[in-house]
């Protein structure tokens, strides 16, 4: 089972015993997590705004999963016992931070419920959805509501796309596991953290077991990479500044080197070895031609000639 499912984290099983009759044991619950809705423009051009998935994840707490969206007692897979919102460090389509409402669930472990946690477990039920009512569907155009605006969502105007933003939940029904959801990264998801015991996402990349990934773990991977990219832009930039210098350095110490040799000697050379041969080259440069002080002693009738009495600068 997947980590989320091993052990309740401090505090849950309190707040699982809350909807229950009768109290439970660890052994008796399968809990899991889930992404319930997010910030991102979805399937059906509407978005939640920050504010109203903090609404949200008051209103989620204690609420059953079902299945499509059929209201049925039969249909009833999982209570929610608790939410909160994050900010993954990610973005949306549009630029804005990414933000999700995650949640915790759970089922009673017994005979009727096994094949519903096989199923998450493998991955076969996965993809969920929520159900909820806002006061407000706010058009991205027009900032008025879009049900009488005249605006279509997923339709260009003057090339900005229009969406509505969910605002002002008043209530949640239900959430469902479904075939296609709406928000592309609703969901069952893997615990795990980016250090640690648990999965290594690079070293699953870089061994090729890596089979697919979660919402969760491709966030991690995009931050990730943002951070690898920005390094690589800097690492470029220092590197040129130092070619250069290279190159400056070797017009005085080496002549006689053509350009052409020495830009493919140093072609791949890493930082540390560009570092040295830098080093090197200014050395011996410095001997060929003294490095001479920008202020200097002027001389002048009344000192004789020595210049010892007057500093001043060349220009």
């Amino acid at each position: 089972m997947t980590e989320a499912a091993k052990a309740l984290k401090e505090g849950e099983l309190e707040l699982i015993n809350q909807y229950t009759r009768q109290e439970l044991n660890e052994d008796e619950v399968y809990a899991f997590s889930i992404v319930l809705c997010d910030n991102e423009i979805d399937r059906d051009s509407e978005r939640f705004s920050v504010q109203s998935l903090q609404k949200l994840s008051e209103l989620f707490v204690g609420v059953t999963g079902l299945y499509d969206h059929e209201v049925k007692s039969e249909n009833q897979s999982a209570r929610i016992f608790s939410c909160k919102v994050e900010n993954t460090g990610g973005e949306t389509s549009d630029g804005l931070p990414y933000v999700r409402l995650t949640a915790r669930a759970y089922t009673p472990k017994n005979d009727f419920t096994m094949p519903f946690i096989k199923a998450v477990e493998s991955g076969m039920k996965k993809e969920v959805s929520v159900s909820c009512s806002v006061r407000h569907r706010v058009c991205s155009i027009c900032s008025e509501d879009i049900g009488v605006c005249g605006h279509i969502k997923g339709r260009s105007y003057d090339g900005r796309n229009c969406f509505a933003t969910l605002e002002e939940p008043t209530d949640a029904y239900e959430w469902s596991f479904v075939a296609v959801p709406a928000q592309k990264s609703a969901g069952v998801i893997k615990s795990y953290r980016k250090k640690g015991d648990e999965m290594d996402i690079e070293k699953r990349i870089f061994e090729g077991t890596a089979q697919s990934f979660t919402a969760d773990e491709m966030n991690v991977l995009a931050e990730r990479i943002r951070i690898l990219t920005e390094k690589a832009a800097d690492g470029d930039a220092y590197r040129q500044r130092l070619t250069q210098d290279i190159s400056r350095a070797a017009a005085i110490a080496l002549p006689e080197l053509p350009e052409a040799t020495l830009g493919f000697i140093t072609k791949n050379m890493n930082a540390k070895r560009l570092e040295e041969l830098h080093k090197a080259l200014a050395a011996k440069a410095e001997k060929s031609v003294p490095v001479l002080s920008q202020l200097r002693p002027k001389s002048t009738a009344a000192d004789g000639g020595t210049g010892k009495n007057n500093i001043y600068k060349e220009i």
